[in-house]
């Protein structure tokens, strides 16, 4: 006799499976919320997180000073570090080998530093240099410092902006008889920017983030940004309400900024179809 083997279980489909899947994420995310709803003192949560006396003792005008001082060190930073970045990615493209290791050299090196040691150590600069005054202080030292890090990142961004422009682009220029630096400048540039614009725009949004880095630096109350008004709050009245309120005021940044980087990517796909 021959043994009957057993029936073969049915295999799902794709979608079958996609959606099982599905229903599984959704169950563990309810178990989620439930054991949080279940474990958590609302209460107590609402006293140390959003304590409605302090909010009312954190909105206000020191807290909008704190957010024009972080718009204003970031934008800095980033004109600092856009024209630093041209100028390294330019280098780095260049037929002359000193330009590539200067500009490869640099880049490595800021990239891989934390920019929190750059910022230290730019405040320590005056007592290794004595008589050295950084001007607009204490813009002057953030925009240097972030603008010194974000050029590393931005000069390949902007290198792959160049090298995606088309070479036909270049070699029309120049035999209709343009110098190569005009070619750069007036036609292989403003293409490479138009390329690389969201991106960009999306390093504006995390050099917003750095600019959180400079409560290391001692700032008056005047040039405090919202991490430093946050945190100065907090350890004043042991209540981290303020911190979380300077933290959501970031979003006031941030969110406008995500969403162009979104509505200038989708515009830049319809055009490459």
């Amino acid at each position: 006799m021959t043994a009957t083997s057993a029936p073969a279980k049915k295999k799902l489909s794709p979608r079958k499976r996609a959606q099982r899947m599905r229903w599984i994420n959704y169950a563990v995310l309810a178990v989620v919320v439930v054991l949080l709803v279940l474990f958590m003192d609302g209460r107590q949560l609402q006293q140390v997180f959003f304590r409605p006396d302090m909010i009312a003792r954190t909105v206000g005008p020191d807290l909008l000073n704190a957010l024009k001082n972080t718009i204003l060190y970031t934008i800095g930073a980033f004109v600092f570090g856009l024209v630093l970045g041209t100028v390294l990615a330019l280098m780095k493209l260049s037929q002359i080998r000193p330009y590539r290791w200067l500009a490869t050299i640099y880049t490595e090196f800021f990239r891989g530093v934390p920019a929190i040691i750059v910022l230290l150590a730019f405040s320590l600069l005056p007592l290794a240099i004595p008589g050295l005054q950084i001007p607009l202080e204490p813009f002057g030292a953030v925009w240097t410092a972030l603008g010194l890090v974000s050029a590393a990142y931005m000069s390949e961004t902007i290198r792959a902006g160049v090298l995606a422009v088309p070479k036909g682009q270049t070699e029309a220029a120049r035999s209709l008889g343009m110098p190569s630096g005009m070619a750069t400048q007036r036609i292989v540039l403003p293409q490479a920017f138009r390329i690389v614009t969201p991106p960009l725009t999306n390093e504006l949004v995390l050099l917003t983030k750095d600019s959180s880095l400079i409560y290391v630096l001692g700032l008056t109350a005047e040039a405090f940004d919202l991490t430093k008004y946050g945190r100065d709050l907090t350890n004043t009245y042991a209540n981290m309400t303020p911190l979380v309120i300077a933290g959501l005021t970031y979003l006031v940044i941030t969110l406008p900024l995500t969403y162009l980087v979104r509505r200038m990517e989708a515009k830049q796909r319809k055009a490459t179809r």
